[in-house]
């Protein structure tokens, strides 16, 4: 069964830089990738992307010299006759483009008084059934309709288009203050209106090549609770089995930890394969299969050996939340320096490194401390630092797939409402 076709609509779109026009490029990429068609139309720039076809209507455009020359005639509280000229046109040229569509999804053009000759020609193509299901997005709401802004207010046509409340239509804003102040502009109880926030891109935040990505993604890093790093190869003087009961006592924990070893067996260590089938069984006997993770065993798409160089290893410093080190012995214990440059905590124990660095820089892993204490303090540190929380909470909920899944596409499934059907 073929997907609903959507219809971005914006006053301009990329490369026009702008936090609307970013979010409605992640829109497009996030449509397409759910395997949705998208249609962009703008009044300038265009998505330079091939998720999305664009179409570029002049008119549309709030910097367009016909509608400035218009809204300088408004601000005197004149309607021209050009208004309703324009306002013609605009409903002309959209029409055939959201008859195509199933779903059109208006950012700010129906709440704002960018150009009013396309509020209106919205209003227009709904009163005429033109528009199957129209989602306006709202990210503001005019200073001119606002009690709260503080400017003086504006009445009558076509200001109060921007007040008007359509229960056909469905209102989506980004955040809940922009919720209470449109259902105060719109008159309506706050609960019609629907808050969908914006996202953040982490492939590009993090700086990820293609297989840090597809890392993330097989190993579902960013659903993660907490994600510790061992960027070592495997040898036993790293004591990854103390790791493993870790990362199953953060489990038991009711913790959904990520335990990820970033090297290839030391092919200098003797009888490495035994320690390596060892590792494998005690992974399996903990229950940590899918929360430990060796990189060289490869992935859906990567062969094994899976051997990273230092950009790919460096990507997953970026991507964690601390580095554990539970060593019998080092040389030094490069991990600890590296890990306090890219300001991750590190639970070590007293290797070289943590004696050069100093113990009052790092969690040090004592003598004789278990892996239940240790993952205790972990839990601890988790739950007490502030930064971590607000982390594990952005890359739970407000990653643009993660918005996209728990809230954009359930609205599009199942809340646009059609034309002339209210609530």
């Amino acid at each position: 069964m073929s997907k609903p076709q959507i219809a971005l609509l914006h006053y301009t779109a990329a490369p026009i830089i702008g936090g609307v026009e970013n979010v409605v490029s992640q829109h497009a990429r996030l449509f397409h990738e759910a395997g949705y068609p998208v249609t962009l139309v703008t009044g300038r720039g265009s998505s330079d992307e091939t998720f999305a076809r664009s179409v570029v209507i002049p008119e549309l455009d709030s910097g367009n010299p016909e509608n400035l020359q218009i809204a300088r005639a408004l601000e005197t509280g004149h309607v021209p006759a050009d208004f309703y000229t324009l306002q013609s046109r605009v409903e002309h040229l959209l029409a055939p483009h959201f008859g195509q569509a199933d779903i059109v999804v208006a950012h700010n053009v129906f709440n704002f008084h960018f150009n009013l000759p396309l509020t209106a020609a919205l209003h227009g193509l709904i009163d005429r059934g033109a528009i199957k299901k129209l989602i306006v997005w709202c990210h503001d709401t005019s200073r001119f309709v606002n009690p709260s802004s503080g400017t003086k207010l504006r009445f009558g046509f076509p200001w109060d288009l921007l007040r008007t409340f359509r229960p056909e239509v469905t209102y989506v804003t980004v955040s809940q203050q922009r919720q209470r102040t449109l259902a105060q502009v719109l008159g309506c109880p706050p609960e019609d209106i629907r808050v969908v926030p914006n996202g953040v891109d982490p492939m590009t935040l993090l700086g990820l090549s293609s297989l840090g990505q597809h890392l993330v993604e097989e190993f579902r890093l960013l659903e993660a609770d907490l994600i510790a790093l061992m960027p070592i190869r495997i040898t036993r003087a790293k004591n990854i089995e103390f790791a493993l009961k870790v990362t199953a006592a953060l489990k038991a924990s009711d913790l959904h930890p990520r335990l990820l070893v970033t090297g290839p067996p030391d092919p200098h260590a003797a009888d490495i394969s035994a320690y390596c089938d060892g590792l494998l069984a005690e992974r399996r006997e903990l229950g940590v299969e899918d929360e430990v993770i060796f990189a060289y065993s490869g992935t859906s798409q990567t062969k094994s050996p899976l051997m990273m160089n230092p950009s790919a290893v460096a990507e997953l410093y970026r991507v964690c939340d601390l580095v554990l080190m539970p060593s019998h012995r080092e040389g030094f214990g490069m991990p600890v320096i590296e890990g306090g440059l890219v300001g991750k905590p590190i639970f070590a124990t007293a290797i070289p490194a943590l004696e050069e660095v100093g113990r009052d820089s790092v969690y040090v892993i004592e003598p004789g401390e278990s892996p239940a204490q240790v993952a205790a303090r972990i839990r601890l540190w988790a739950q007490q630092d502030i930064t971590h929380r607000l982390r594990r909470r952005v890359r739970q909920e407000y990653t643009w797939p993660s918005v996209f899944s728990r809230m954009i596409e359930p609205l599009i499934v199942g809340a646009g409402k059609p034309a002339k059907e209210s609530l």
